[in-house]
């Protein structure tokens, strides 16, 4: 066999159920997909068994262990040539498979992943946080848009491996945020090609609401510095932008707050007048860009005022998970798993 799509579920059987319908329509018919239940409340195992006659699809409920291991508990059951890691949240195009033989034929790699879209019925908050996590204006652009890029480390919500080298390199860490990454970390540090298949790319369903979406890119951020710890060297200038632009807008407001109230007790002053303007300035020119770029690239205005916020959780969310690690792994010299155990472990 081809392919074996290995999808981790936990407690979001509409979600895979879409996922399902969706794998339907690939034009390429050799796969298999593994559906591991990561020990939900909600299961979806009915909602599998109505493929069963429709598609290869086997089904296995497991005790949670966390997304990681529940996608090596699959690919352990997997028989497909090359093993293709989806997340329950994507919505697969009917050209998904084609893109990647074609891409394979092409070029053979060892490993490979692709970009992920917004679909047009996606709600428009799910459509600008699309926006916040792709965006060049939120540092989002280098999550795998881009073909030339000295590296390109797939993430779990859309990528390939040959099966052989993932058992090669035992498969995915026992981390419970960022093992995408250390992953492809791997993979590249074991010597393997890896590449960016442009064409192969997936609808992203994301997060639904702005509180869901802090805490995913908060953790993103606290698994920054735990990825720094484990490979040392792969902190880069670009993962460092989200903590400095958080700073930039504490600077900011509370610059203007100060300035206010210094103008409210000195009163008079027209330089002090004009502080509190100075320092909001920056925030003010880079709400607009963000509004203007949103709006254009979805058509829609709703979308733009929405991706605003949108756009300030991602970089701020980030920032300070990787403040509070920096202070929790590097400073204090706390371990992975004593400083962050409430946030990625039951």
């Amino acid at each position: 066999m081809r392919y074996s799509i290995i999808v981790p579920v936990y407690n979001r059987p509409e979600e895979c159920d879409e996922l399902l319908e969706s794998l339907l329509n690939q034009t390429v018919k050799d796969f298999e997909v593994i559906i591991v239940e990561d020990g939900s409340s909600v299961p979806c195992g009915e909602i599998v068994e109505r493929y069963a006659s429709r598609l290869n699809v086997r089904y296995f409920n497991k005790p949670n262990s966390g997304p990681g291991q529940t996608r090596n508990y699959g690919v352990a059951r997997a028989v497909g040539d090359y093993v293709l890691i989806l997340d329950s949240d994507v919505l697969v195009p009917e050209g998904y498979l084609a893109a990647i033989d074609a891409e394979l034929a092409a070029e053979p790699c060892d490993a490979f992943g692709g970009p992920d879209r917004a679909h047009a019925s996606f709600t428009p908050m799910q459509k600008a946080i699309n926006f916040a996590m792709t965006s060049f204006f939120t540092t989002g652009g280098i999550r795998g848009g881009k073909a030339k890029m000295d590296k390109f480390y797939p993430r779990s919500f859309n990528m390939g491996v040959k099966r052989e080298v993932y058992e090669a390199l035992g498969g995915f860490s026992a981390m419970r945020f960022g093992e995408d990454i250390d992953f492809s970390t791997r993979i590249f540090k074991g010597g393997y090609r890896c590449r960016l298949f442009p064409e192969a790319w997936v609808f992203h369903k994301r997060r639904t609401d702005l509180r869901k979406f802090f805490k995913q890119v908060h953790n993103s951020g606290i698994a920054r510095i735990n990825l720094t710890k484990r490979h040392p060297g792969t902190l880069k200038l670009v993962h460092l932008l989200p903590a400095v632009f958080t700073l930039g807008v504490l600077f900011c407001v509370l610059g203007a707050l100060v300035s206010a109230v210094a103008y409210a007790m000195v009163g008079g002053k027209d330089f002090v007048h004009d502080l509190p303007g100075l320092f909001l300035a920056p925030l003010g020119v880079y709400i607009v860009l963000i509004l203007l770029s949103a709006t254009l690239s979805s058509r829609s205005f709703i979308v733009g005022i929405l991706a605003v916020p949108a756009a300030f959780v991602q970089l701020m969310g980030y920032g300070t998970g990787f403040l509070r690690a920096v202070w929790e792994r590097l400073i204090l010299k706390r371990g992975e798993f004593e400083a962050f155990k409430k946030n990625f472990y039951k």
